[in-house]
């Protein structure tokens, strides 16, 4: 993939350590810029040493918690309290160790919601609390860091293949198998996605091996690899991996 940058870390814990130092340099910035930083996260096994990094001295304190705004690129249609929340592993390894503010974190699905709510109505007020935060002639802001992660499949968020590669909408609700975890979802889209100044994959494991050297440098194939439809319009892509699963990259 064009203009990509691909960085190798010996493990899991050097991996955590250089995404933790990105993640407090660009919010940094972009508090000093423009007053508030817009940051989505995602779930997954991976960015638990993040979470926990970022919980604690030194980046607990040179984090500006009350001026960022926290989002998920996606959801399993779960309760918070749930163990397959990515909000709740959010909550339980980073929020309740800051001084995050309360009134600044945006779930995608939150705990007034009834098991009766059709996830495209969860969907659409999850886009709707987007559009809240739109400056002036835009229909959502931009993200200034942006988590993702990546399946052996080569999903990303919750776009798997064979789903629609470019969506209209800035939230979709989403069905998939996958892992025996939880079906329904909702995601954001390439549409909000593309539009971050700064995307951080991070990827570990030797099972993500042969899928990673496929979406990087093999041919393009959006609809059955998800993690290629992931290209800034006008930012930064970085790939940060282990050795482990960099090991057909080296």
């Amino acid at each position: 993939m064009k203009d990509t940058e691909i960085t190798i870390f010996k493990n899991n814990n050097s991996l955590a350590q250089a995404a933790a130092k990105d993640f407090q340099e660009t919010v940094v910035s972009a508090v000093n810029e423009r007053g508030i930083a817009y940051v989505a996260f995602s779930g997954g096994s991976t960015p638990r040493s993040l979470f926990k990094l970022l919980a604690q001295p030194p980046f607990s304190d040179m984090i500006p918690w009350d001026k960022i705004h926290f989002f998920w690129a996606d959801e399993r249609l779960v309760d918070p309290t749930d163990s397959e929340s990515n909000y709740g592993q959010v909550q339980q390894l980073l929020f309740q160790h800051v001084a995050v503010d309360p009134e600044k974190i945006h779930p995608a699905v939150e705990a007034s919601l009834t098991p009766e709510t059709l996830p495209e109505e969860i969907a659409q007020h999850y886009a709707d609390t987007f559009k809240q935060f739109a400056p002036k002639g835009r229909q959502f802001p931009r993200l200034d860091w942006l988590l993702l992660g990546m399946g052996a499949d080569g999903h990303t968020a919750s776009l798997f293949p064979g789903s629609e590669t470019d969506p209209a909408e800035v939230v979709i609700a989403v069905e998939a198998n996958y892992e025996g975890r939880p079906v329904h979802r909702v995601s954001l889209t390439p549409r909000i996605l593309n539009e971050s100044r700064q995307i951080v994959f991070l990827v570990s494991g030797v099972n993500k091996a042969d899928i990673l050297l496929e979406v990087l440098h093999g041919m393009p194939d959006p609809v059955n690899l998800p993690a290629q439809r992931i290209h800034p319009n006008n930012g930064r892509l970085v790939w940060m991996v282990d050795k482990a699963a960099a090991v057909n990259l080296e």
